[in-house]
């Protein structure tokens, strides 16, 4: 089975400047997540950037990169559109790709072994497309209507317990596996045949701003960099 990891990462950010490649536990943000494909058995990583910077420190930590055009890095742009430039791009050369391994650069809280589990289940070839998720418990989501709130994964009128539920699952944006035909066919991530990797809850956490780099890097010294 050929995976080859796609890692989309724009020079752009409004929240953090240069993002995808601030210091994060000692290390550029971005090797988290280039690291973490080598180490889950994917052999070659793409990294797709309009940042020369982005790109050079891609290099010095061996993926290979692709300098993606301004029309597919722009704020309208879709992860779609970069994947599938980077992937026509990657073709040219190398044929007969299986599956491309797209994961978020702003999801550090990821281990090898979720890495491997996504490729065992793509083995099973039950699926086209497969995505991270983490179960959400006790969790109990309202939206607010135009008089009133209402719940929406539960009836409130009917509140059952904890163990009666059904497990439900948060699509937490950490990584996507999918055949390059869906993407190409379907100009979606996802099929017609989905599968899920299910994550531990705390990996799901994403960094969008300075909070956040300061809960997730918490999280990845306790969690991750204790235990290596």
């Amino acid at each position: 089975m050929n995976i080859v990891a796609i890692i989309i990462a724009r020079g752009g950010s409004k929240g953090i400047p240069n993002k995808n490649i601030i210091n994060f536990c000692g290390k550029p943000l971005i090797a988290w997540t280039i690291e973490n494909c080598f180490d889950g058995g994917i052999q070659e990583v793409f990294v797709s950037s309009d940042s020369n910077k982005i790109i050079e420190i891609s290099k010095n930590y061996s993926a290979k990169t692709i300098l993606r055009p301004k029309e597919f890095s722009n704020d309208e742009s879709t992860s779609e559109s970069a994947w599938l430039h980077a992937f026509e791009e990657i073709n040219i050369k190398r044929k007969n790709i299986d599956w491309i391994f797209a994961p978020q650069v702003t999801s550090p809280l990821r281990e090898p072994v979720d890495v491997k589990n996504a490729i065992k289940l793509a083995s099973l070839n039950n699926y086209d497309s497969i995505f991270s998720c983490s179960v959400a418990e006790d969790l109990f989501f309202w939206e607010k209507g135009i008089k009133n709130f209402d719940s929406i994964n539960y009836d409130w009128k009917n509140r059952k317990r904890r163990q009666e539920l059904d497990k439900q699952y948060i699509e937490n944006g950490s990584f996507y596996l999918f055949k390059p035909e869906v993407l190409i066919n379907n100009k979606n991530r996802f099929g017609g045949k989905i599968g899920a990797v299910e994550m531990d809850f705390w990996k799901m956490f994403e960094i969008d701003s300075q909070n956040d780099v300061k809960m997730c890097s918490a999280l990845m010294k306790e969690f991750i960099i204790k235990n290596t």
